[in-house]
């Protein structure tokens, strides 16, 4: 479930933004205009930590292969264990996605 604090007008509009994307492109172009360039990199390198963290990699190896800070992982690794499973979701449903290209 996701926190109350975050639900407002605002929030939601932002996520039905989110969600009228329907390319890649669309959501380059998007979270260009949206973001700075360090925070989508940032952004990026917290959902590699918690692809990598689900397949299993130890923090060594995310640490080495995405850069990030072990306090960066570790946060990362509360949020797929104590979060509200957002992480969770798009996972497992990229992942179908995956298998069902194979």
């Amino acid at each position: 479930m996701s926190n109350p604090k975050l639900k407002d007008d605002l929030h939601d509009h932002l996520m039905e933004a989110i969600l009228a994307l329907q390319t890649v492109e669309e959501g380059y172009q998007f979270f260009e205009d949206l973001c700075t360039i360090s925070e989508l990199k940032a952004l990026a390198q917290r959902f590699e930590v918690a692809r990598m963290l689900n397949a299993g990699h130890t923090y060594e190896d995310i640490v080495a292969r995405t850069g990030a800070s072990t306090a960066t992982v570790s946060r990362v690794k509360r949020c797929l264990h104590y979060g509200a499973d957002g992480y969770k979701i798009v996972l497992d449903r990229m992942g179908a996605e995956q298998n069902t290209r194979r």
